[in-house]
């Protein structure tokens, strides 16, 4: 399963910020930004995706995160 999550994260840095907190969360994810796509796209891949808590987590350290739909 694939999840897509539009974000405001610009920064390369703080994307990677943001992968290494959800990879510690989820360690079988994989998980990426695009961030050269106009909604700066988190894409997560998992068999069960808690989309909730991925939210959470995001904005929690201060950006927006929702699903893409």
């Amino acid at each position: 399963m694939v999840e897509i999550f539009k974000t405001n994260v610009f920064d390369p840095m703080h994307a990677e910020q943001i992968i290494a907190l959800l990879s510690r969360h989820f360690p079988s994810f994989m998980i990426n930004f695009d961030l050269h796509d106009c909604d700066k796209i988190l894409r997560v891949k998992g068999e069960f995706i808690p989309v909730d808590e991925i939210v959470d987590l995001v904005s929690a350290n201060g950006f927006h995160c929702s699903v893409l739909n």
